[in-house]
């Protein structure tokens, strides 16, 4: 059942504020963590990860969206890339696709070999143990999207100007390839659903439910406490000694579109 509009916005803002704690506690035991959102194009992982970050201070919390790979990183070690982005003491990352291209997208679109796609599939399990033995923590999300659920937003960015830049080649040709990328998202699990770092998984046709059940979770992970701080008492402000500042209009303000706008709709509800 889809959340209504003023039940979802109260949940979020409750959600907001208790992340804002995860960020400070995160910060106070000097904690690394690493978040990897994962699933087909138009399953909802940028809506959440904004719904995460919008509060969140981002010289904490930082998101990592890759490029393709450049002429000198197809030439590494396969996980180098990522490596660079993973947090130091008292950071949160969070990963909108992540190393699971090699899975995905790579090897449905002929990206890469086959000897380079089942290297990934038995290293990825070694990496990620690898990296929580170091004081990583990794939690990794899935987002499924129906057949007709991403059908439909997908109609939706083509149809809205704002969002077309959302819709590219690739994700058209995802979307022909619909069985291809099943199969291999099915063998991703079948490799990389550990019992040190599982895949969980979020029904995401419903955009409101799945932020709400995704950040619920989140926070469920963390066996964090709220930290105390003193009181903020804002100073007193300087008194002026004479200074002049200089007049208005030898400024460049930018016009008030704002209030013009306002005054037409006060006069259409009049």
């Amino acid at each position: 059942m889809k959340l209504q509009k003023k039940v979802y916005e109260k949940k979020l803002r409750e959600l907001q504020i208790e992340l804002v704690k995860l960020q400070e506690w995160v910060v106070h035991e000097g904690l690394k963590v690493v978040v990897i959102f994962e699933g087909r194009d138009a399953a909802g992982k940028g809506g959440t990860i904004k719904r995460i970050t919008e509060s969140l201070n981002p010289r904490i919390c930082r998101v990592v969206a890759l490029p393709k790979p450049t002429e000198k990183e197809q030439t590494q070690w396969y996980f180098q890339r990522y490596v660079q982005h993973l947090p130091s003491k008292g950071e949160i990352v969070l990963f909108d696709r992540s190393w699971y291209n090699r899975a995905g997208v790579e090897r449905v679109m002929g990206f890469c070999t086959d000897e380079e796609y089942w290297e990934f599939l038995w290293s990825a399990p070694e990496f990620e143990n690898m990296l929580i033995r170091s004081g990583i923590k990794i939690v990794k999300y899935w987002f499924s999207v129906s057949d007709e659920e991403q059908e439909a937003r997908f109609q939706d960015r083509i149809n809205d100007p704002t969002k077309r830049w959302k819709l590219s080649d690739m994700d058209l040709q995802a979307r022909s390839r619909w069985i291809e990328y099943s199969k291999a998202k099915d063998v991703m699990f079948q490799y990389t659903d550990t019992s040190f770092c599982p895949w969980y998984v979020i029904d995401s046709d419903i955009k409101r439910n799945a932020r709400i059940n995704c950040i619920t979770h989140l926070l469920s992970l963390f066996d964090y406490e709220e930290i105390d701080y003193e009181k903020i008492v804002l100073p007193e402000r300087q008194v002026n000694d004479g200074y002049v500042r200089p007049p208005i209009n030898s400024q460049n303000y930018v016009p008030d579109v704002a209030s013009k706008v306002a005054k037409e709709e006060n006069k259409k509800d009049q």
